[in-house]
C-alpha cells in the first residue's frame, strides 16, 4: 500500500476498519473455494447440480472475489459496491442450487459450512454496506477530523476599500 491509502486507512473509525478486513478475508476465502473448486473439477466443476448461467456465474468468481477483495483493500467505492452485488448475486445462486437438498435435509442448515456460511456473510455485506460508503465517502458523522488540517481564506473586512488613510485607498 502507499502512504495515502495507509493515511486514508488511519482515518477511518475502527469498525470500518474491522469491516474492510471481514470483506477482504471473506472474498479471499470465496476465491480459494472457487479455485479449489475448478482444481478438483475443471471447467464443468459445477455441472452436476447447476445450470449454465450458475455454472459461468461461479467460475467468473474465481475473477471478481479477487477483484472485489483488491478493491476493498484499496478503500475504492467501486469496490463496496461491487461486494454488495457479488454477494447477492453468490447467495442467490448458492441457494437456487442447493434447495433441493434443503429441502430433503433441512439438518443441513445447522452445519456451520458451505450454504449458512455464504448466507451470513452475504447478509453482513449488505447490512454494512451503506455505512461503510458513508465512512469511505467522508460523510460519517463518526469519523474522526479533529486533527485534520483545514484551509481558511485570509479575513477581509466587507468595508475595507471605504476606509479612510492618508492616500484614501483604505491603507493606514
Amino acid at each position: 500500500m502507499t502512504d495515502g491509502i495507509r493515511g486514508r486507512w488511519r482515518t477511518l473509525p475502527p469498525w470500518a476498519r474491522w469491516t474492510l478486513v471481514v470483506y477482504v478475508g471473506g472474498f479471499l476465502e470465496g476465491t480459494c473455494s472457487h479455485v479449489l473448486d475448478l482444481v478438483r473439477g475443471g471447467l464443468h466443476a459445477y455441472a452436476a447440480f447447476a445450470p449454465v448461467p450458475v455454472q459461468v456465474f461461479f467460475v467468473a468468481l474465481v475473477v471478481l472475489d479477487p477483484l472485489v477483495a483488491v478493491l476493498t483493500l484499496r478503500m475504492r467505492l467501486s469496490g463496496i459496491r461491487s461486494a454488495g452485488v457479488v454477494m447477492t448475486l453468490d447467495v442467490l445462486a448458492n441457494w437456487y442450487v442447493n434447495w433441493p437438498w434443503v429441502q430433503e435435509h433441512p439438518a443441513v442448515l445447522l452445519r456451520p459450512v458451505g450454504l449458512p456460511l455464504i448466507t451470513v456473510f452475504g447478509m453482513f455485506v449488505l447490512a454494512t454496506l451503506r455505512p461503510l460508503l458513508r465512512a469511505l465517502d467522508g460523510r460519517d458523522a463518526r469519523r474522526a477530523t479533529a486533527d485534520l488540517p483545514v484551509a481558511r481564506p485570509p479575513l477581509i473586512r466587507k468595508d475595507a476599500g471605504r476606509q479612510s488613510g492618508p492616500d484614501g485607498n483604505g491603507a493606514h
